[in-house]
């Protein structure tokens, strides 16, 4: 059974996974007695620093013990757990785990704070920053696009109830686990490409009110967040590049707006995607016979100074009609098929995220999402990091990917 892994917030990288075993989880009961000691007899952690397993996804927990058990997830306390566990073993303490009760006798207070007693108690310290929740809400559900960071809720689900088996639910989870995580894909002790972007561009004070929404997500679900909206300065390189641009007019329009369905809008996108693809092409990374020919001459500071231009011009909407399919793809995917959201790389309006790599798709053509949908399809396009939009697209009918062009055409 193939399975697509795509991290983030956050957020997710695809990774195809082939699990043979099915989990037994009366099976799993009696194999659990060695996780006990750390992740309590029901599941829930016995300290802060442990996660919660109790209710998490079966194919997640399998996943992780095959990661630290191969050594692509380094753990020196789980590695030599795992280093014993067949194939069964792992599908078996999955099954069991996911039908535990996630509130499983959690010795928390009444205001959903886990209490500490004794000696552990005692060596606690006052910490300068005081997190806030609303704000870990407002980051979970909006992320900021002025600094990259994709919003959660995408993959992670509503309070962290991910819908998608290979997404972990974050709901009831320890906040000093949360913590604990996002600083280890911050600084890339645990990789994962996505995350390690996401989390990569968070202050230690996001990571704190990420965990301190978690503490009690129900207490500040009441307040709606509000995004941000930032504009592009307009820099020297802009200036620069608008004379840069005459020579690209011809199909993608003076601003960059193109009038011809098949020919990408750059207005609007993100310089660091246009300098990248511009870079690509040259190299031949990404194969275009036209366009590379039209970049055989450019240096490096002319592509940034053509992204910089064209990411400060005001793109035209898209000719998009609509599809309700396309837009439960794009904001649901599709769990049974293991289909991504794409809400998590490209946002809920579609303008992606610059430094992530991840372009806008708002008001581009019909013709043109088709045509680049269709071309990752096929794996004649593959300039995809990590191979994101290959493994996402594959399991697209023809149907799904005229739906999503549709959608995503309206978006802005």
């Amino acid at each position: 059974m193939n399975k697509i892994i795509f991290s983030l917030i956050l957020a997710l990288m695809s990774i195809n996974v082939a699990f043979a075993a099915t989990g037994n989880a009366e099976a799993g009961k009696t194999k659990a007695a060695m996780c006990a000691a750390c992740h309590g007899a029901n599941g829930i952690g016995a300290t802060d620093t442990y996660p919660n397993l109790a209710g998490q996804h079966a194919d997640y927990i399998t996943k992780q013990l095959n990661a630290f058990k191969s050594g692509t997830r380094v753990d020196p306390l789980m590695a030599p757990m795992a280093a014993g566990l067949s194939e069964q073993d792992m599908a078996d303490l999955g099954a069991y785990f996911s039908s535990l009760d996630r509130t499983g006798g959690s010795t928390a207070s009444n205001d959903g704070v886990t209490t500490e007693t004794g000696a552990a108690a005692a060596v606690q310290v006052a910490v300068v920053y005081e997190a806030n929740a609303i704000s870990g809400k407002s980051l979970y559900e909006l992320g900021d696009a002025s600094r990259n960071i994709a919003a959660c809720i995408g993959c992670h689900g509503k309070e962290g109830n991910s819908n998608v088996l290979i997404y972990p639910n974050l709901s009831k989870q320890h906040a000093p686990y949360i913590e604990k995580q996002l600083h280890a894909f911050k600084d890339k002790t645990r990789t994962n490409y996505a995350m390690n972007q996401f989390a990569g561009a968070m202050t230690d004070e996001d990571i704190a009110d990420m965990g301190a929404y978690f503490v009690d997500t129900k207490a500040v679900a009441h307040i709606k967040v509000k995004r941000v909206v930032t504009i592009a300065a307009i820099t020297e390189e802009a200036i620069a590049g608008k004379a840069k641009s005459a020579v690209c007019a011809s199909c993608h329009g003076a601003d960059g707006n193109s009038l011809v369905p098949m020919y990408p809008k750059l207005a609007g996108q993100h310089a660091e995607y246009t300098t990248k693809q511009l870079k690509e092409f040259k190299s031949g990374i990404r194969k275009n016979p036209i366009m590379a020919g039209m970049v055989a001459a450019l240096s490096e500071q002319d592509m940034a100074e053509l992204g910089a231009y064209f990411a400060n011009q005001k793109p035209t909407l898209g000719n998009g009609k609509g599809s309700a399919l396309g837009r439960k793809l794009y904001f649901g995917g599709d769990a049974s098929r293991g289909i991504t959201a794409c809400i998590a790389c490209h946002g809920t309006s579609g303008k992606g995220m610059a430094k992530a790599g991840f372009p806008a798709v708002a008001n581009q053509s019909v013709e043109y999402l088709t045509a680049q949908l269709t071309s990752f399809k096929a794996g004649e396009r593959d300039n995809d990091r990590n191979s994101i939009m290959r493994n996402v697209t594959k399991r697209l009918k023809q149907k799904d990917i005229e739906a999503l062009a549709q959608f995503m055409s309206t978006m802005k």
